[in-house]
């Protein structure tokens, strides 16, 4: 009986058979993407952070296939990528604040509606209670979730569900008269 003997050199990045090698370490990387990709989002807790330190750490382990001196530790060996490069991902310092003011960035126009009937929803938003006001404007002009509005607010979902459905409630009373319909 004789022994099969597996050829386990990879072809190097530059080498003649680089196509061939980045076929075949795509292939063998390929088996183990699932528990890579769930082991960054384990680490991030964000799917899109963790698809981005997968890539990396891809292109990390494609560049640094000449020290991996054995092929069968591969998946121990990508993870310790990914698990490096989910350390610097959260090295990196955050993007810096603008020191722009929010009302300079508009593009000069005056977008302040001088209706009539902009004037009576303002009046009327201005007439409801503050408990209602605030988590309305929370969701249709910052357009914050229900979960969002509830954590701001110290409520819970079902809650600021609750205050959002009064708030028209009480929006649809005071403009009724106005507004039939």
């Amino acid at each position: 009986m004789q022994a099969t003997v597996v050829n386990t050199a990879w072809s190097r990045p530059g080498s003649s058979q680089s196509s061939a090698g980045s076929k075949e370490f795509a292939a063998r990387v390929g088996v183990h993407m699932n528990d890579l990709n769930n082991y960054a989002v384990w680490l991030t807790h964000d799917r899109t952070a963790a698809q981005d330190i997968v890539q990396e750490a891809l292109l990390r382990a494609w560049r640094g296939l000449p020290k991996l001196d054995n092929p069968a530790a591969l998946k121990g060996w990508l993870l310790a990528i990914v698990r490096r490069e989910s350390a610097r991902h959260f090295k990196k310092p955050p993007p810096a604040a603008s020191q722009v003011a929010v009302e300079e960035l508009g593009d000069g126009r005056s977008t302040y509606d001088t209706s009539t009937e902009a004037f009576m929803v303002r009046r009327a938003l201005a007439n409801l209670p503050d408990e209602y006001r605030a988590p309305l404007l929370m969701q249709v002009v910052d357009g914050y979730s229900l979960a969002e509005i509830g954590q701001r607010l110290g409520l819970s979902e079902a809650g600021a569900g609750t205050r959002l459905f009064r708030a028209r409630q009480r929006l649809r009373k005071q403009l009724g008269e106005h507004y039939p319909g």
